[in-house]
């Protein structure tokens, strides 16, 4: 296995492991912690009793950018793996790494934003979905970076494959 299947490989478990975090970070209800109970994207429980949240404008653009990242994270990882397995003449990477990248911005516009909404609250902790969610951003950027090497090595391959050098 070369440098470029290596690299090709590894942002693919990345992608892979960047959507898991994502997604589990979007569906549970504990972005943060207060005194009574615990809330998410999607709802609040206090006392064992859990309520849809009204509309909130920071909390909806939350929402959207956390599905949009999943939604353009798996596609990536979709693509990614099919830039892995395949035979014959290489593809290239750029659209695979374009939506990591996108992933990685997107995801990072809903954690600031969901954070400069409750940071300034004195009862409000910040819980473990919301650092799923700050996990995960390094692993899309990673993976977009391994996508971004391979298809690097790969068009220099293809550009110096016509001199008379042995590589």
């Amino acid at each position: 296995m070369g440098v470029k299947r290596s690299l090709q490989s590894g942002g693919t478990l990345l992608t892979i492991l960047a959507n898991v975090l994502t997604v589990l970070s979007t569906a549970t209800n504990y972005w943060t912690r207060h005194h009574q109970g615990h809330s998410g994207l999607w709802q609040e429980c206090t006392k064992n009793t859990c309520s849809n949240i009204p509309c909130q404008t920071t909390l909806a653009v939350t929402a959207a950018c956390m599905v949009l990242t999943a939604g353009f994270g798996i596609v990536a990882m979709v693509m990614g793996m099919r830039i892995t397995c395949h035979k014959g003449e290489p593809l290239r990477a750029r659209t695979t790494v374009s939506l990591l990248f996108l992933s990685g911005l997107l995801l990072l516009t809903a954690l600031i934003g969901y954070t400069v909404k409750n940071a300034w609250k004195d009862d409000v902790f910040f819980s473990w979905s919301y650092f799923l969610g700050w996990l995960a951003l390094p692993f899309y950027i990673l993976a977009g970076f391994c996508f971004l090497l391979a298809d690097m090595i790969l068009q220099s391959t293809d550009a110096i494959s016509g001199f008379p050098v042995c590589l």
